[in-house]
């Protein structure tokens, strides 16, 4: 689909949807629970994987299924839930600033796990981010002046599921096409998702009109955020590195910002610098 020479563009592209979701996310909650947006945007990347990409689960060698369901866990079973529920304490811009931890996780992650090799200035991008981290939570209060601990805690959660996912593609799926591994995740994650919106009382809400206006988001957001951008982001996986693929979160704090200065969300002072050392630290994580 995409050879090597593609893999800023695509790293850009994702940049742009993937950044976009925080506010997706932060718009859907108006009128759904956590675990409703989490099973909706599952269900519908699900409707939209299947005919786009049903065909393509033909070509899934039968040795390779356990690790679609394992992928499907880690890549999009966990975080979304893991996202929506963070995003009722925490900002959707520090959402997506926390997200840029993704590349240290798989950095660590690899190189314990996976036998990825590493650099000392990588060691300490790990270290510097982590600190950043530690700058962004402590310091960002909510409304009432409380900090959101467990709630930007989940965000964390969700990075190291998403370093744990990359590992995996990039060791056990590299040859299986994106768009395979992508319908595969999907369809496996949907009796789950539907088992999870029908028991939260999804059925009693649906016609409420901030419902539907909220399930709008969803689709989108389940649609492009969640089926095109695996395709991509799982392409780029392939044909760069696990390392290289992740640093794609170097870029989204910049759009889920941007998104979050236009909705009225601010960061103070010291949240500005704890967005710049996560930013440093995942720079020099990425560099060989």
């Amino acid at each position: 689909m995409f050879s090597k020479d593609n893999k800023w563009f695509l790293l850009l592209l994702l940049s742009l949807i993937w950044g976009s979701s925080f506010i997706l996310i932060k718009r859907g909650l108006v009128g759904l629970n956590p675990f409703q947006l989490g099973a909706l945007r599952i269900i519908f990347a699900c409707i939209f994987m299947l005919a786009i990409g049903y065909k393509s689960l033909s070509t899934i060698p039968k040795a390779k299924w356990k690790y679609v369901a394992i992928t499907s866990i880690f890549g999009n079973g966990l975080p979304v839930f893991l996202f929506a529920y963070a995003q009722t304490g925490i900002k959707s811009s520090v959402s997506g600033i926390l997200n840029s931890l993704t590349p240290l996780y798989t950095l660590l992650l690899g190189v314990l796990l996976f036998g990825l090799s590493f650099v000392r200035n990588q060691v300490f991008g790990v270290l510097l981010g982590l600190t950043g981290c530690l700058f962004l939570v402590f310091f960002g209060k909510s409304a009432t002046g409380g900090t959101h601990y467990f709630h930007a805690f989940l965000v964390v959660i969700a990075t190291v599921c998403y370093a744990t996912n990359v590992n995996l593609i990039k060791r056990y799926l590299s040859e299986v096409s994106p768009l395979a591994i992508t319908t595969g995740n999907f369809l496996t994650l949907l009796i789950p998702a539907l088992v999870i919106l029908f028991s939260t009382g999804f059925i009693e809400i649906a016609t409420q009109p901030e419902v539907i206006h909220s399930t709008l988001f969803i689709i989108i957001l389940g649609m492009v955020g969640t089926g095109i951008a695996n395709i991509l982001y799982y392409q780029l996986i392939q044909i760069t590195s696990p390392l290289f693929a992740s640093s794609v979160t170097y870029f989204i704090p910049i759009v889920a910002m941007s998104w979050g200065l236009l909705d009225g969300e601010t960061l103070n002072f010291m949240q500005i610098i704890g967005a710049g050392i996560i930013l440093s630290g995942v720079y020099l994580a990425s560099k060989k």
